[in-house]
C-alpha cells in the first residue's frame, strides 16, 4: 500500500492545467460499445479507476490504440463468452464503473452481467434507478444464487416513458445507452443533467443517436438502428478544478488554472466565494490570487452560511470535502449538509485531529468555526477513505505545521492524475512511498 509524505508549509505557485473529467472518461469510453467502427476519444485522464476499465474493455475484446492526443476504441469483436465468465464478473466487482458497461452491453448485445460494483467507501450506492430503467425497456431479470450475480436479457428494448426514482447520474447515462436502439421513442424524466451526461448525449449523436433535451432533466430518445464512430474530447475534470481552487486558498501564493471550461463549472466557483475565496475570471482560465484571509459570507437574513450538496445545477457533492478543509482556515462558521451519501463526512474526525475546529452533528451535518489562519493545523499520520477526502487531507496536509503522512492513496490515484509531480511543480513538498 502506498503513502504520501507531505511536509507542509510550502506555497504553491503557478500554472496548473486541470485533466479530463473522470466521470464523463468512464462514460463515454463504455458507449464505444455501442457501435463496431472506431471512436477516437481524447484528453483521457491517465487515472487508476480509467485505466481499469480500459483494461477491461480489452479483456472483452475491444481493440484500443493510443493516438495523437487521445485513444481509438473499436468493439467489433467481442468476446461473448468471456463476457459471461467468473473472471470478468470478478473484475467488475473491482470496479464501480464497470456499472455503465450493462446499458450498452445490453442494448447491442441483448444481455449482460450484472455484480454489485466496487468503488468509494461513502455509503450505501443503489443500483435500483438502473435496474428499473432497464425493466421499463422491456428486460428481464434471472438471479444466479450460487455466482451472486444477475443476468439481465432483452431480446427487443421497448421506447416508453420512465419517472425515475431518482436523479442519477450512472443510472441516467445506463438508461441513456440502453434506450439509443430501443424500438420507438424513450421519453426519461428527473434525468440527471450533469455536464458529463451533455457531453455523453452530444457524443451519441455524433455517433447517430436522436437524443433532445439535453441538459434538461428531461430526455427524449427516438430509436435508431446502429451507431457509427466519431471523434469526442472531454472536459477538463470540474472536481480537480474544485480541488486546486480549494488548494490555492488554504496554500497558493497566486494560482492559475489554466483551461477549466468556466462555462460548465455550474455554481462552483460562486460556492468557494460563499465561504471568502477570491477568484478572477481570464478568458477560461481562473486566477486565484495570494489568500490572506478569507471572510466568510452570510445570508441576508444574517444565518449562518450553509452549503449543501445537490443535483445538477446544484452544488456536487464530490467538492463538500474540499470546501470543509478551506473553511478550517477561513473567518466565519459554516454549516455543511451532506445530504446524498451518509458516510462521506467522518473524515472530518481526521481534521478535528489535526486541530480544526469541527463539530459533526450527525452522518450528514458538520459546523465549521474557521481559524482565520491564526492556528495552523497540525501534521498527523492518516488514511484516505474515498478520492475525494483523500485530496481534502492532502489539502489540510500541505497547509499543516510539519510532516503528514497519507496512507491508501490508491485511493486518491483512482482520480488524480499524477498529482503529487504536478503540485510538487507548483511548489509542494510530497514525496511518494511505495
Amino acid at each position: 500500500m502506498s503513502a504520501f509524505i507531505i511536509e507542509g508549509g510550502h506555497p504553491l505557485k503557478g500554472t496548473i492545467t486541470p485533466q479530463g473529467a473522470k466521470n464523463e472518461a468512464l462514460q463515454v469510453i463504455c458507449a464505444t460499445l455501442l457501435t463496431h467502427e472506431p471512436v477516437n476519444i481524447e484528453n483521457i485522464p491517465d487515472i487508476r479507476d480509467v485505466n481499469n476499465l480500459i483494461h477491461l474493455l480489452k479483456d472483452i475484446g475491444v481493440k484500443v490504440k493510443s493516438s495523437q492526443g487521445g485513444m481509438t476504441f473499436q468493439a467489433d469483436e467481442l468476446n461473448l463468452s468471456y463476457l459471461e465468465s467468473d473472471e470478468f464478473v470478478r473484475k467488475c466487482a473491482a470496479l464501480r464503473g464497470s456499472v455503465l458497461m450493462i446499458g450498452p452491453l445490453l442494448a447491442r448485445m441483448g444481455k449482460a452481467v450484472v455484480t454489485k460494483p466496487g468503488g468509494d467507501k461513502i455509503g450505501r450506492r443503489r443500483l435500483d434507478t438502473h435496474f428499473l430503467g432497464f425493466k421499463a425497456l422491456g428486460a428481464k431479470f434471472r438471479h444466479v444464487p450460487d455466482r451472486n450475480v444477475y443476468e439481465i436479457g432483452a431480446e427487443k428494448l421497448k421506447g416508453t416513458y420512465m419517472l425515475l426514482d431518482e436523479a442519477s447520474v450512472t443510472g441516467t447515462a445506463n438508461i441513456i445507452m440502453a434506450a439509443v436502439f430501443a424500438k420507438g421513442t424513450t421519453t426519461m424524466y428527473n434525468a440527471a443533467c450533469e455536464p458529463y451526461l451533455q457531453q455523453l448525449c452530444h457524443m451519441l449523436n455524433g455517433m447517430g443517436a436522436d437524443i433532445s433535451g439535453i441538459g434538461s432533466n428531461l430526455l427524449t430518445i427516438h430509436g435508431v438502428k446502429q451507431l457509427h464512430g466519431t471523434t469526442h474530447r472531454i472536459l477538463p475534470d470540474m472536481i480537480e478544478v474544485g480541488s486546486f481552487i480549494g488548494m490555492a486558498a488554504m496554500v497558493g501564493d497566486g494560482i492559475c488554472i489554466k483551461n477549466v471550461a468556466l462555462s460548465h463549472l455550474g455554481i462552483i466557483p460562486d460556492a468557494f466565494r460563499r465561504i471568502g475565496v477570491k477568484l478572477k475570471v481570464e478568458g477560461d482560465d481562473l486566477i486565484v490570487p495570494r489568500q490572506k484571509h478569507y471572510v466568510v459570507d452570510s445570508f441576508i437574513d444574517g444565518t449562518i452560511m450553509t452549503l449543501a450538496d445537490a443535483p445538477w445545477p446544484g452544488l456536487t457533492p464530490d467538492l463538500l470535502s474540499v470546501l470543509i478543509v478551506v473553511a478550517t482556515q477561513a473567518r466565519g462558521t459554516v454549516l455543511f449538509h451532506q445530504k446524498m451519501f451518509e458516510s462521506r463526512l467522518f473524515f472530518v474526525d481526521k481534521l478535528i485531529d489535526m486541530g480544526a475546529q469541527i463539530i459533526l452533528c450527525d452522518p450528514h451535518r458538520a459546523v465549521v468555526v474557521g481559524h482565520d489562519r491564526k492556528k495552523t493545523l497540525r501534521a498527523q499520520r492518516m488514511s484516505s477513505p474515498d478520492i475525494r477526502a483523500g485530496i481534502a487531507l492532502l489539502i489540510a496536509a500541505m497547509s499543516a505545521k510539519g510532516s503528514s503522512r497519507i496512507d491508501n492513496i490508491e485511493q486518491i490515484d483512482r482520480g488524480y492524475e499524477h498529482i503529487e509531480d504536478r503540485l510538487n511543480a507548483l511548489g509542494a513538498k510530497i514525496i511518494r512511498e511505495e
